[in-house]
């Protein structure tokens, strides 16, 4: 039975836990995982009812965290090797930045047969200055040249990672697409919507519109409020925006509202344009209240808020960056506009919340596009295949 070392940065609620959950659970039964993460940030909610629902008990790898420290960082590494020497694995598959850093770095040492790395998102552009931007791109190139196969979860990403940022050539690196269990999301979707805008009363002629993500600078909430603040200057009174999720920003943002002389409300009982709930765990509950998803990101990898939103009937509002692209049917379940571009984002967001029509048919049309594309088990049948072939080219 080939044994899988599955190493994920931290358990926080996105993407990435999600993506290496599902592949703990459901890759076929001859494979034997196990699951370890670093230490998620203070700002951060947890995700642990992820796997709990999943019925996976992790390992907490204690000196694996999100900053760079190098006395940290390498405590983590030596937990990672340790790891490796009692479980003797057969495939080290790390997910995301400081675990594919640490994790196959370890493996490497450790002579691990099969490495494989998934890259989620990546910091090559938006996130640092030249300089630092440069260095973790010569990092992640020599530690392709030590995996034996290196996973992008989009067409457009693996374009960007081999053509654009040179990491690793084309054929280093294999497509799977994200899985994930979406049914939730299709279901008793008239009261959970009835719960929702109950609870935060909107109103039947309010037009809510949400966005998902930390509350970081990455995210660019800034794009979302000021788009906002420019439908309410047209004229537009009947909207509600719900700003999930929390972080390092929180007070920015709730400063940029008051320059913008906006409305908002961190309490549920007190209705404002703009509404910050903090993190909400069962989002297949807060789905159905809104009647548009927006993302305002100047990166991303493969957001999951949008492949659930579309799954739960939503249209989207989106900046077009990363692998969105790939996991939107442009102009038929969401409208792109390029990143940072105030206008058009505003001009696609109030195209959206006037026409009720545009709004039913995108709708539509996102669900089973979600449902086909983003299964959790073509995932897992997905990777199963890839496993095999590089455990099969092992002498």
């Amino acid at each position: 039975m080939p044994r899988v070392l599955r190493i994920i940065n931290r358990f926080n609620i996105g993407g990435p836990t999600y993506n290496a959950a599902n592949l703990t659970k459901f890759l076929p039964d001859e494979y034997e995982t196990l699951l370890v993460g670093g230490m998620k940030d203070e700002t951060e909610d947890g995700s642990e009812h992820i796997l709990n629902e999943l019925d996976i008990k992790p390992t907490y790898i204690k000196h694996m965290h999100r900053s760079i420290n190098l006395v940290e960082d390498y405590k983590g590494y030596k937990e990672i090797k340790a790891i490796i020497r009692d479980f003797k694995p057969d495939i080290v598959h790390t997910h995301a930045s400081k675990a594919g850093t640490l994790g196959r770095l370890a493996a490497y040492n450790m002579k691990v047969p099969v490495i494989v790395h998934t890259f989620h998102g990546h910091v090559f552009h938006s996130y640092f200055g030249k300089l630092k931007t440069s260095l973790y791109k010569n990092i992640e190139r020599y530690l392709a040249k030590r995996t034996s196969k290196i996973v992008a979860i989009s067409e457009i990403q693996k374009k960007e990672l081999a053509e654009l940022h040179r990491i690793a050539p084309s054929d280093k690196f294999e497509v799977v697409n994200l899985g994930f269990n979406l049914i939730k999301f299709t279901e008793n979707k008239d009261e959970k919507r009835a719960a929702f805008r109950t609870k935060f009363k909107i109103q039947p002629d309010n037009i809510a519109i949400g966005i998902v993500g930390r509350l970081v600078p990455i995210k660019n909430h800034e794009l979302f409020i000021r788009a906002i603040a420019n439908l309410k200057t047209n004229g537009i009174n009947n909207i509600r925006a719900f700003i999930i999720g929390d972080g390092e920003l929180r007070d920015e943002l709730s400063n940029l509202c008051k320059d913008l002389n906006i409305d908002y409300s961190w309490d549920s009982d007190t209705p404002a344009t703009i509404q910050f709930t903090s993190w909400i765990k069962d989002m297949d509950q807060a789905y159905p209240g809104m009647d548009v998803i927006a993302l305002s990101s100047l990166n991303e990898g493969t957001p999951v808020t949008l492949i659930e939103a579309q799954a739960s009937g939503l249209p989207i509002v989106s900046t077009n960056v990363g692998g969105i692209e790939d996991i939107v049917l442009k102009g038929k379940t969401a409208l792109l506009s390029d990143s940072e571009d105030l206008i058009e984002f505003s001009k696609n967001l109030n195209e959206i919340v006037i026409n009720a029509e545009l709004r039913h048919n995108m709708s539509g049309a996102g669900v089973d596009f979600a449902l086909k594309k983003f299964n959790h088990l073509r995932l897992a049948a997905d990777m199963a295949k890839l496993y095999e072939s590089l455990l099969s080219n092992v002498s």
